[in-house]
């Protein structure tokens, strides 16, 4: 049971690595795309809960907390399909690995804590890893800053989405569920706004953009949550906090098998991924041996 849990966490793992590909294969921008793609997965979430007698109604101070971390999520996506769609999905896959070093500097002033120097330090071989992309591939900057606003919003999310579920106590499918619902509130009266400012951009979904958003809502948005909590039935939540690191590389590797985006990527990428990937490395190592010392 436990090898089929591990199996299960990197099939999520896998299927959430995948999502930065339908920045590329959709031809809408940024925001309709995130828009249909949440009110979708909104809609079959909400039939999966029901179905297995979870749906159930909160209190509507609840109900803002928690649509308000949903916000933040919408954000984040926008920013991160425009990364993709700006530059590449390798770029928009690299700019999310500064989650660590925006919850490095954030997380101790919401938990009103001291930092940690270890957490910095090793962030920081993430900051040079972009900085190092950032200073010698003057082609994907526009990307690149978007990119680091949408890890910069998923930091926020994250410690958003973490406090609000330890104050109202609700379960992590019920979190999603409302925050889908707020990210779609949000962008769908964005929408005509972006439509208005971009109007050389498509909002309209072609036939072939429609059968990517149904398996991009259902299969690589709401799959990998419904694999994740039955993995963590079996796995404690640090092993598969650790796991989740491997994501971007997942995304990076099927860009360049489907895009072959390997072609457009120089030197100076490889150094920034191998500094990157580095940092990762050390964290999950310096990590386990905490654990395994307390």
């Amino acid at each position: 049971m436990r090898n089929n849990a591990y199996l299960t966490l990197h099939l999520s793992i896998l299927l959430a690595g995948g999502t930065g590909l339908f920045g590329r294969l959709i031809s809408i921008g940024e925001v309709p795309l995130v828009c249909i793609r949440v009110i979708l997965a909104a809609i079959i979430f909400a039939l999966v809960m029901q179905f297995n007698g979870r749906l159930h109604r909160i209190p509507l101070r609840n109900v803002a907390r928690i649509m308000g971390c949903g916000v933040l999520l919408a954000i984040h996506w926008v920013f991160y399909y425009g990364s993709i769609k700006y530059a590449n999905v390798s770029i928009g896959a690299v700019c999310f690995a500064l989650v660590g070093f925006f919850t490095a500097i954030l997380e101790p002033l919401f938990a009103r804590r001291r930092p940690s120097w270890r957490e910095l330090l090793l962030s920081l071989l993430t900051v040079a890893g972009i900085a190092m992309i950032f200073g010698f591939d003057a082609r994907h900057r526009t990307g690149i800053i978007i990119g680091v606003l949408s890890s910069f919003f998923y930091t926020l999310f994250s410690l958003g989405s973490k406090r609000t579920q330890a104050v109202t106590g609700h379960k992590s499918s019920t979190m999603l569920m409302y925050e889908l619902i707020g990210s779609g509130v949000v962008l769908t009266l964005a929408t005509p706004l972006y439509a208005k400012l971009f109007p050389e951009t498509g909002i309209i979904p072609t036939k072939l953009d429609w059968c990517y958003l149904a398996l991009f809502s259902s299969v690589f948005t709401i799959g990998p949550f419904l694999l994740l909590f039955r993995a963590l039935r079996s796995i404690p939540a640090f092993t598969v906090n650790l796991s989740y690191n491997l994501e971007p590389v997942y995304t990076i590797l099927a860009a360049m098998i489907i895009f072959g985006e390997a072609n457009e990527l120089n030197a100076s990428f490889w150094i920034g991924i191998s500094l990157i990937i580095l940092s990762v490395v050390l964290q999950t190592k310096l990590s386990q041996k905490i654990r395994l010392s307390s």
